[in-house]
């Protein structure tokens, strides 16, 4: 299992970052190695990725459910591979405090399969990184107020 959280202080309304991260249009693309994804329903998308690691090309989709919307502050969600044998769950939680709000950034992911004990390492190294990316990535966002939010 691999896990990493990472948070970020914004200076604005808990309702401003709400309304950028509750939908998945404004930040899919910024997500480290994606190459595009699918929106099923509005809980439902397929993800593809494309990464190189130590010289291999790596393409990797799975599925991202969104099981809890708790407005204006938490996003749950479950992952679940397609093309490899991985599951995980995260969070986005969103916590207001004298006019900026923390923003936090939480993935586990697990290896299953024959394939677990080779990828679990990997994972283990680059999940911080990723998820270190994409919160402070999101946090840039929210704070360029010329970014067009989807509401």
């Amino acid at each position: 299992m691999a896990l990493a959280s990472h948070s970020v202080i914004i200076p604005t309304s808990v309702e401003h970052v709400w309304n950028y991260v509750s939908h998945i249009e404004n930040w899919a693309t910024l997500v480290p190695a994606y190459k595009e994804h699918q929106q099923i329903n509005e809980h439902l998308s397929v993800w593809t990725f494309e990464g190189n690691f130590k010289g291999l090309k790596k393409t990797v989709k799975m599925e991202l459910d969104i099981t809890e919307f708790q407005e204006p502050s938490m996003i749950r969600f479950e992952l679940k591979g397609l093309t490899d044998n991985f599951t995980g769950s995260g969070t986005f939680t969103a916590e207001e405090t004298a006019g900026e709000t923390t923003m936090t950034g939480t993935i586990e992911v697990n290896a299953g399969g024959l394939t677990g004990a080779v990828l679990t390492p990997v994972i283990k190294m680059v999940l911080p990184k990723v998820t270190t990316r994409l919160t402070e990535k999101i946090a840039r966002q929210v704070k360029q107020a010329e970014v067009p939010v989807l509401k």
